[in-house]
């Protein structure tokens, strides 16, 4: 993957003006996250059963740093939406991204577990009072509509999906509305339910601007008509204009969640943030890698290849049966494709870096073993 100076030198100087500024940052942001971004697709394209493009989702999600049991959570939970052929098909897909990428050697965050329903949990009662907080008043009693017609339906949704479902907290009862509505967008005749559920997901704390993210995400990368869904009911729910096509020709990426490198991949102390990604499918992607003093990464390749940015600190890179580099501030440090090499700080010295790759089938690495402390000393 080459990558055009005038682009790295935008970047050297974005990276820059994010590193002075991110502790300086105290005003709420607004926009969604990356992880929620990522919820967006893997929904999506598990209720259209488009198992292609799952995988690439589901893919992009490990590498970003989603856990493998919140991405079961998330299936899990569609099959109350999308039904169980759906939801058993995304878990069938998901199983195999999981035996390809342990094949590869990749070792995945598991995450927590859901807490033990207790032994005296009362469904019903609990089932009444998420919804009712989900919905912001008391709908226990219904007199008219489906529960009165049919009200084993009405049941099955407050002690099952309400109660048994709900009471899972891998995931919040706000990332489970995300999960909703990137489901009913992306089929067709749930207007009536995603009108419903959009409105849900405001109470849960989303706003305007989010809602407008996620628009986006659903037409850059889910389809226009699912976005176009999506916009019709949210413009009607909020008597708002939002356009499919509304985009701002400037796009400010917020600095996202810090996460600790893994320590299968990464000796001493690490941690990644600000984590980017280009729009376009299979385009390339990074974040800011920084270590402490004395850490390094383990060894590894890219399938496409990897620019390095020094932004701080002194630090090392070594590709296998060659000499290890010192590196500083301002150097770029293009790996090429399937080279194995690893790259970290100095003994003396923390460092950061911007790292970026493009990914192949979803992957944009190739973990290896770790570098010994011998290896690190020459």
């Amino acid at each position: 993957m080459k990558i055009p100076t005038k682009v790295i030198a935008s970047l050297i100087i974005a990276m820059f003006c994010v590193v002075s500024l991110s502790n300086a940052q105290t005003t709420e942001d607004k926009s969604l996250n990356n992880k929620q971004k990522i919820i967006i697709p893997i929904a999506a394209f598990t209720a259209t059963g488009n198992l292609p493009k799952l995988n690439t989702a589901l893919n992009e999600a490990l590498n970003a740093g989603l856990t493998v049991n919140e991405i079961k959570e998330m299936l899990i939970h569609i099959y109350a939406y999308a039904g169980f052929p759906r939801a058993l098909n995304g878990i069938n897909t998901f199983s195999a991204v999981m035996d390809q990428r342990q094949a590869q050697g990749i070792k995945d965050t598991i995450g927590k577990e859901a807490t033990p329903v207790p032994s005296d949990f009362d469904q019903n009662s609990y089932g009444h009072q998420v919804r009712n907080d989900l919905v912001g008043r008391d709908i226990s009693h219904r007199t008219s509509g489906y529960p009165v017609f049919t009200p084993v339906i009405d049941k099955f949704l407050v002690e099952h999906l309400f109660a048994d479902i709900f009471y899972r907290d891998v995931l919040t009862h706000q990332d489970r509305e995300l999960v909703t509505i990137s489901v009913l967008s992306a089929m067709t005749g749930t207007e009536p339910q995603l009108k419903g559920h959009l409105r849900i997901a405001m109470s849960q704390g989303f706003n305007k601007e989010q809602m407008t993210d996620f628009v986006a995400v659903l037409n850059s990368q889910v389809g226009t008509g699912s976005a176009e869904r999506a916009t019709q009911v949210l413009n009607d729910l909020l008597g708002t204009t939002i356009s499919v096509g509304e985009k701002k020709a400037v796009k400010v990426i917020r600095n996202g969640q810090v996460t600790k490198a893994p320590s299968d991949h990464f000796t001493g102390q690490a941690t990644v943030a600000s984590r980017f990604k280009e729009e376009g499918q299979d385009s390339y992607r990074g974040g800011i890698v920084n270590f402490e003093s004395g850490a390094r990464t383990a060894w590894h390749s890219h399938p496409v290849g990897q620019t390095l940015i020094v932004i701080s600190g002194r630090g090392l890179v070594q590709s296998e049966g060659e000499t290890v580099q010192d590196i500083a501030p301002g150097d770029v440090v293009w790996i090429p494709a399937n080279e194995k090499h690893w790259h970290g700080a100095a003994t003396d010295s923390a460092m950061s870096h911007v790292a970026i790759s493009a990914p192949q089938n979803g992957s944009t690495v190739a973990w290896m073993e770790h570098v010994t402390d011998e290896q690190y000393a020459r």
